[in-house]
């Protein structure tokens, strides 16, 4: 069926979506880069206003589990769905470790788009350090369902009530899919600027 690659895609989109390390895959621009200049953070509450004691790049990998994503609700919309889900993401490279994700997810038919906000808490290490515990309540991904082709962001930080004695990192990324593995989870790679509050044993949630 000619169609086929859309209704794969949309299929994931409109069952356990994208979280905000993932890039809908069938029908996207497969093999394209990360961005080469990452996300700038958001001015939200919770970022450090101390310096840094290290900014350095990191990148890496994402294989996010559709298969094993829970649907907690479905809602038709005026225009399309709404969707809640948990679902759990593997990172590799730089950040080492697995995202918890609770996504909700907007399917707009008539516009032909899907986006994709959310909660999400990040365990593991960054750069070799931790393991640490980041939160991020700002992702947000726009996928273009008829293409596949998407934007997104992610801010990984300390959770907003870490203590202040605790080190930890600030992470911006950009994502880009690089499409599905046999069994249906979706792949990607990220790239992006981290920096790090503290040191060796201060590190922590």
């Amino acid at each position: 069926m000619q169609d086929r690659p859309f209704r794969h895609s949309l299929r994931f989109a409109t069952t356990a979506v994208a979280s905000g390390l993932i890039l809908l895959g069938a029908g996207c621009n497969q093999g394209s880069e990360a961005a080469e200049s990452p996300t700038a953070p958001p001015s939200a509450e919770g970022r450090s206003s101390r310096a840094p004691t290290r900014t350095f790049p990191v990148s890496g990998s994402a294989t996010h589990f559709f298969t094993t994503a829970v649907r907690h609700s479905e809602e038709p919309s005026a225009s399309g769905t709404v969707q809640r889900t948990t679902d759990i993401i593997r990172l590799t490279g730089d950040l080492d470790g697995y995202v918890l994700c609770h996504p909700t997810t907007v399917v707009d038919f008539a516009a032909g788009t899907l986006v994709n906000t959310g909660t999400q808490v990040f365990s593991g290490t960054v750069d070799g350090e931790g393991p640490v515990m980041l939160h991020d309540d700002t992702f947000r991904f726009e996928v273009v369902l008829e293409t596949g082709e998407t934007r997104g962001e992610v801010h990984l930080g300390r959770s907003l009530d870490a203590p202040d004695r605790s080190g930890w990192f600030e992470c911006d990324l950009d994502i880009v899919g690089t499409g599905f593995t046999p069994e249906g989870d979706g792949l990607a790679d990220y790239a992006g600027t981290c920096r790090q509050y503290g040191r060796g044993s201060d590190m922590g949630g």
